[in-house]
């Protein structure tokens, strides 16, 4: 009777579906395997692998999957030479601790028997752009000027090497073993680069950023690495915790603007205008002591300070040792941002917070409050 050919027809769809379903996650499966103690036996040697360990019992981890997934199956379509995996830590113990895991979820790359790990946001875009970068050649050629300003189009900073092999040539591969975990590397001829660029001598190696260019001088720069980075962040930019964490690794102090996350009143426009103006025009004055940007919000800095933070107002962040500077006044104008980095600099502003012995334990209390308070 009709109403039974109906319900057949509703089983046969249900069951269409439930099939499509499952072949669909089978196959996003097929691009990430699992992998366990004996990887490290059985991978090939020049074999690079993009992995993912996790714990069954984390949720962050359970959130990661899909976005997994999709860099798994993007890879395998690119024909990417980047193998993507996953492990269990807590079956595979021996594995994650070869890895030197502390959390879940936690990313590494593995290639050449070098091991990258992955401090970055968990989003697709970066995850597969750090497979890509560090995936790929360590230092990139650039043969011609349409490679050049293709490169340049796509990234907002740029390392060069340019000129022949030399003692130079060799810092620069070797800085770039450690550092390709946060930015590209590149190489070039120097009839390559534009007209424009005027370079005092051969060989150099040189940043492209913020609409500008700037070379490595060892005697006012020091250490090739160190430089490097410090240079591999824009003179101003948004700051999440990410970043202001990965900028703690340079050395340098961060002068920060807090902002509010959304509808930003008329006071904090013009604190971000001050700061982005005072970061452009006295570049050369604190670019080798200073960060700068803006940040979202102050829960971040209210964990640092273990208290309330105005916003909007300013901030300079010690990354090293959890310090911070406070101006002593209100920062109107010009001449007092510029009068509180120069008290910063020459001591005549005092650090606050720090990880001494009673700040540790002061930080103790706090972090139990604040759980308690959760």
């Amino acid at each position: 009777s009709p109403p039974s050919v109906n319900m057949s027809d509703r089983r046969n769809t249900v069951l269409r579906s439930v099939l499509l379903v499952l072949s669909v996650a089978a196959a996003a499966a097929a691009f990430v395997d699992e992998l366990d103690d004996t990887f490290m036996e059985t991978r090939g040697d020049d074999d690079i692998w993009l992995i993912k360990f996790y714990a069954p019992w984390c949720s962050f981890c359970k959130e990661l999957d899909p976005v997994w997934h999709q860099i798994g199956s993007e890879l395998k379509s690119l024909g990417s030479p980047v193998n993507v995996g996953k492990s269990d830590a807590t079956a595979s113990s021996g594995l994650a601790k070869e890895f030197r895991v502390r959390g879940y979820p936690a990313i590494l790359m593995l290639k050449k028997n070098v091991k990258y790990n992955y401090l970055g946001p968990r989003t697709k875009e970066g995850i597969m752009d750090f497979a890509n970068r560090v995936g790929g050649p360590l230092v990139r050629s650039l043969s011609s000027l349409q490679l050049f300003q293709h490169a340049m189009n796509r990234h907002d900073i740029m390392f060069v090497y340019v000129g022949a092999t030399s003692l130079l040539k060799g810092n620069y591969t070797s800085a770039a073993e450690e550092l390709i975990v946060h930015t590209y590397f590149f190489s070039a001829t120097r009839d390559v680069l534009p007209k424009a660029v005027s370079l005092p001598s051969l060989p150099a190696v040189v940043v492209f950023k913020d609409g500008t260019y700037f070379t490595f001088d060892e005697e006012l720069d020091g250490d090739l690495k160190s430089w490097i980075n410090r240079e591999r962040f824009p003179n101003y930019l948004k700051i999440d915790s990410y970043t202001l964490y990965a900028m703690g690794e340079s050395g340098k102090l961060v002068v920060l603007v807090l902002v509010e996350e959304k509808r930003l009143c008329g006071e904090s426009q013009r604190y971000k205008r001050l700061l982005e103006k005072v970061a452009a025009d006295y570049r050369e004055t604190y670019s080798r002591n200073f960060h700068f940007g803006f940040m979202e919000g102050g829960d971040y800095i209210n964990g640092l300070v273990m208290g309330e933070v105005t916003v909007p107002s300013f901030i300079v962040v010690n990354l090293s040792n959890d310090g911070y500077f406070l101006p002593p006044g209100a920062v109107e104008t010009e001449r007092h941002l510029l009068d509180f980095l120069n008290g910063v600099l020459d001591g005549s502003i005092q650090c606050q917070g720090g990880n001494g012995a009673a700040q540790r334990v002061r930080r103790l209390v706090y972090d139990a409050k604040a759980t308690l308070t959760v």
